[in-house]
């Protein structure tokens, strides 16, 4: 089984850099959407959540490669980005024509949910400037060559933007691999973004072919059913059950079907409210299946970027330890405090993960 190898930090400019749309992510706090008179406005995107919690909760280098329509919105986000650390100068502009036509930025309307009521999102990102991207917009080999980059992280939530965003993230994993960048993808199948463009058949029909390119594969056990076509075995419908020797025998079907995988990682949440899930995580490396400790009836604030949060503490772990355990643990501990706090992004420090790590409870730190 092959063992992931990094490139040599004193060679790379970066730790690791995304692919992804960031949107302006806007939260009616403890209401609903089509209640609130008034938002608190964030940032947030699936693969950008991931270097942003490796730069301000683990300190790595980041940048994030993306697009943005040159007006207020856009300048927005890109502050909110300074504000996390992660680097814009990767950031592609696109002229505004002042009524967003030709090109515009993401919005997301965000409310979190509480005990029967589930979180839900309300996207308006049609037409956005990171969905026009096409290959060639981007200089790849310089990012990953004269640059250099250790871990490169992208996932299907851009794949699905448009029919040429999957044709820009296979560019980016092709060049990266050429490189020698480790490649990771999460999976993240959303039905509402693929139904105009092919639906299921079609998401599975891309990231079928991106898989080819990933090194380390994350999703849960609807992204893996989704998007590649890979079952798991005694998951109900709610979500109450989630059997590990199910997943183990998904992931046996996910490594035999692609071989280039080096590490395969889930995350495992039954639902019991939307305000208290059971948590852990489980990861396959080099032939042995990890497991996270369980968190049963974690309490859970905002759950919307845990899995994004999780993928930065794995990708931490193991660019840290080359350990799947503690790679795991760092995950799921990550993505579990993420949870505990408003926004997309992670609010954690490393102390914090590490705390929670090594066992400690919630009393109160003084």
């Amino acid at each position: 089984m092959e063992q992931i190898q990094l490139r040599d930090a004193a060679e790379c400019r970066w730790d690791a850099a995304s692919l992804g749309e960031i949107m302006l992510r806007l939260d009616p706090g403890d209401g609903r959407i089509h209640t609130a008179r008034e938002f608190r406005a964030w940032e947030g995107g699936g693969e950008y959540n991931v270097v942003r919690g490796l730069r301000r909760c683990f300190g790595l280098r980041t940048t994030a490669v993306t697009a943005f329509a040159d007006n207020p919105v856009g300048r927005l986000v890109e502050d909110f980005m300074l504000q996390g650390g992660v680097d814009t100068s990767h950031v592609v502009w696109r002229k505004y024509d002042g009524i967003g036509r030709e090109t515009r930025n993401g919005l997301n309307f965000v409310e979190r949910g509480f005990g029967c009521r589930g979180a839900r999102s309300c996207a308006d990102r049609g037409n956005t400037a990171v969905s026009q991207l096409r290959p060639g917009d981007i200089d790849w080999d310089g990012l990953f060559g004269r640059e250099g980059v250790r871990w490169f992280h992208t996932g299907g939530i851009f794949a699905a933007l448009s029919e040429t965003s999957a044709e820009v993230a296979i560019e980016a994993l092709r060049s990266a691999k050429r490189h020698g960048t480790v490649t990771s993808y999460d999976l993240n199948y959303r039905a509402s973004l693929w139904k105009s463009i092919g639906g299921q058949a079609k998401a599975q029909e891309v990231n079928r072919e991106i898989a080819r390119y990933v090194d380390v594969m994350i999703g849960n056990e609807e992204d893996f059913t989704a998007a590649l076509g890979i079952e798991v075995e005694g998951v109900d419908a709610n979500l109450t059950t989630l059997p590990v020797e199910g997943f183990r025998k998904m992931i046996d079907r996910a490594v035999a079907a692609y071989p280039n995988f080096k590490a395969v990682a889930t995350t495992l949440r039954s639902v019991k409210s939307a305000t208290v899930n059971d948590w852990s995580a489980i990861c396959w490396y080099r032939g042995v299946l990890h497991e996270s400790v369980r968190r049963p009836g974690l309490e859970i604030y905002d759950r919307v970027g845990g899995g994004d949060s999780f993928a930065s503490g794995l990708i931490y772990g193991f660019m840290t330890f080359d350990d799947a355990q503690k790679a795991v643990e760092y995950g799921a501990a990550h993505g579990a405090f993420a949870m505990t706090t408003p926004g997309d992004t992670s609010m954690a420090t490393r102390a914090d993960v590490e705390k929670l790590v090594a066992g400690a409870g919630a009393r109160v730190d003084r």
